[in-house]
């Protein structure tokens, strides 16, 4: 997969292209790039698809966007899985927003993307002032020749299929819903890094994992599975939080104990996926109480997957 910053000021080669943020690559996600390579295959077109860096709520109004599934780089690890040809990042700036929908047509569309078919979703608007719908969009078409298509919103159980639905189930602890949501285990990866070894002291060496993004929609206490360097799915107990019985107003981390483990984990790159949330963060009175609550959520976890078929 080609992944390019920015729209270049005339493109090259045409292509088949549909836009969106794209945060957690769910099953809605997965139709409409599904749907996109079958028609870019027919083309004999790149399937492409353009997303945003921020997005655009983050950009108009940062303190109340919503926290993301995805960073940028796990985003876009999860489009290459999906097998899409292309992707555009595109900065959302300034500049960008004040595109009007007519500039947003010429100039990324036409000019930059050469599009002979776009696929949206039945809620995309564009440009400033989110001017641009579909209509505009079919009156472009026959304009500047090329084919739009909109797709419906895909429902799993009579729910649509959305980002703020996956994020509303991890919100309220039910993993088993958001995974169903995603298609797939909600996964975190990223590389580990030298802590506090606070949880070394007691007795349990956590893996601290380096996050790509200052929230997460999600926090506590949860039974995971870890593959990278040695390990292979190995069960674990992971914490999401500010870690309040060790200070207060500290930064979001994501650490992991791994049951049955005592090797050198340090840089290696793990991918972390949730099956379970075990209970809330909480403040203890001492080190002791926390290294009994630590002990009693390691049960939990053994318990859980001596029951659950996981993987």
């Amino acid at each position: 997969m080609q992944v390019f910053r920015g729209i270049p000021r005339f493109g090259n080669q045409p292509c088949v292209l549909t836009i969106g943020n794209f945060d957690g690559v769910h099953l809605g996600h997965q139709a409409l790039l599904a749907r996109l390579r079958l028609r870019a295959a027919m083309l004999g077109l790149p399937a492409t698809v353009m997303t945003f860096e921020p997005l655009p709520r983050e950009f108009f109004a940062p303190d109340d966007a919503p926290p993301r599934l995805t960073s940028l780089r796990r985003k876009l690890d999860l489009l290459a899985k999906q097998s899409v040809d292309r992707v555009h990042v595109q900065a959302f700036n300034r500049q960008f927003a004040s595109l009007t929908a007519r500039e947003f047509i010429e100039k990324i569309l036409v000019q930059g993307l050469r599009v002979r078919h776009l696929m949206i979703g039945d809620d995309f608007r564009f440009g400033k002032g989110r001017e641009g719908d579909f209509a505009m969009l079919q009156q472009a078409g026959r304009e500047f020749g090329f084919e739009v298509e909109s797709l419906d919103t895909v429902d799993f159980g009579g729910e649509r299929v959305s980002s703020s639905a996956v994020r509303e189930a991890m919100l309220a602890g039910d993993m088993v819903h958001a995974n169903m949501l995603l298609g797939a285990p909600f996964e975190v990866v990223g590389r580990v890094m030298h802590g506090d070894k606070i949880g070394r002291t007691i007795g349990f060496p956590t893996a601290n994992i380096q996050l790509r993004q200052t929230t997460m929609p999600l926090s506590g206490i949860f039974a995971v599975t870890v593959d990278g360097g040695p390990l292979r799915h190995a069960p674990g107990a992971c914490s999401i939080g500010v870690r309040p019985t060790i200070g207060d107003r500290l930064a979001l981390r994501l650490e992991v104990f791994v049951l049955d483990f005592a090797g050198d984990l340090y840089h290696q790159r793990l991918s972390v996926r949730f099956w379970r949330k075990i209970r809330d963060e909480a403040k203890y009175d001492s080190l002791d109480a926390l290294k009994s609550a630590i002990d009693e959520d390691c049960n939990q976890v053994r318990r859980y997957f001596a029951s659950e078929q996981t993987f």
